[in-house]
């Protein structure tokens, strides 16, 4: 069994903390991470997909929950030194290649900061080989190292993005939507570029985007949130053939398919969420349906997807 690289527990991250006006953007929500694996975490915008990423990563205070990396709580790293392990480890790639690199830093030394600050050159000739071997990783070459990120292109800055991701050997990378911001000609690129990176250096990533077409291209595993919830959460094929949130059926509907005849009849399947009907004081939490599939649903929810599973079995 693979190993488990990263535990979420009953995270959660709340803004306006009097309860007038609370905002719960991350709101209880738990799933594992192992190791070499793609999760990817889908939703519409303001579904509380980037702010989860964020809070994994420490560039939020969680208001309660844990976020177990092998086992020690990133949230609760008793000194810098465990800190600055943790930031090593885990690294981040941006929505925006615009605004996500210094317009005033040439790209060597947007590169070599993480290199810099964890003391991984011994010297300046190893620190300019390691950004110039980064750079031809990620497909750009040893000369654009001395200019500034105005001189790309946004698949290009996306790719030095990259390259400051990777330039600290880390294991686990939360790349935040980071193909939304490119054109549709360079978002493949970019996409196989990580699988090939993923494949070559064994990194785990959490990929999370809006785009339902490219997370299954590249996901092992799809979460799906809602208000701040994670409401179904199993393998990428499975969510694909057999959607039991509602939500994530109406999410689904919702892929366009380069097909006129098949556009004309597509039907969009709605959600609302008041069609559930909840008794009071129900309870509601992540049950697995099947192997795998878990699904936020009431007790009654769940027998109803468990006798639908079955029937279709047989």
């Amino acid at each position: 069994m693979a190993e488990k690289l990263l535990e979420i527990k009953n995270l959660k991250l709340y803004f306006n903390k009097d309860k007038k006006n609370e905002v719960k953007a991350v709101d209880d929500i738990s799933f594992d991470i192992y190791k070499g694996e793609t999760l990817g975490l889908v939703g519409e915008s303001g579904c509380g997909k980037s702010t989860t990423g964020r809070t994994i990563i420490r560039l939020y205070d969680a208001t309660a929950g844990e976020v177990l990396y092998k086992g020690e709580d990133v949230h609760k790293a008793k000194n810098k030194a465990k800190t600055l392990e943790f930031n090593r480890t885990m690294q981040m790639i941006f929505q925006d290649p615009y605004a996500s690199l210094n317009p005033r830093m040439k790209v060597i030394d947007i590169i070599a900061e993480g290199i810099d600050l964890h003391g991984l050159a011994k010297s300046s000739k190893e620190r300019t080989d390691m950004v110039h071997k980064l750079l031809e990783t990620v497909g750009l070459n040893r000369d654009h190292a001395g200019r500034y990120p105005h001189e790309f292109s946004g698949g290009q800055r996306q790719r030095i993005g990259i390259a400051r991701a990777l330039a600290v050997n880390p294991e686990f990378i939360i790349a935040d939507e980071p193909i939304s911001a490119l054109d549709v000609s360079i978002q493949a690129q970019v996409v196989n570029l990580l699988k090939k990176l993923q494949r070559e250096n064994g990194l785990t990533f959490l990929f999370i985007a809006h785009d339902l077409s490219m997370v299954k291209y590249i996901s092992d595993r799809i979460g799906v949130m809602y208000f701040g919830r994670l409401v179904e959460l199993t393998t990428s094929e499975e969510l694909y053939k057999n959607p039991l949130h509602p939500y994530t059926k109406s999410l689904l509907s919702s892929i366009p398919f380069p097909d006129p005849d098949y556009e004309r009849s597509r039907k969009r399947i709605a959600y609302n969420p008041h069609d559930h009907n909840y008794a009071e004081g129900e309870e509601l939490k992540m049950r697995e349906v099947t192997p795998g599939h878990f699904v936020l649903c009431s007790e009654k929810e769940f027998q109803e997807m468990k006798a639908q599973s079955a029937n279709e079995v047989l």
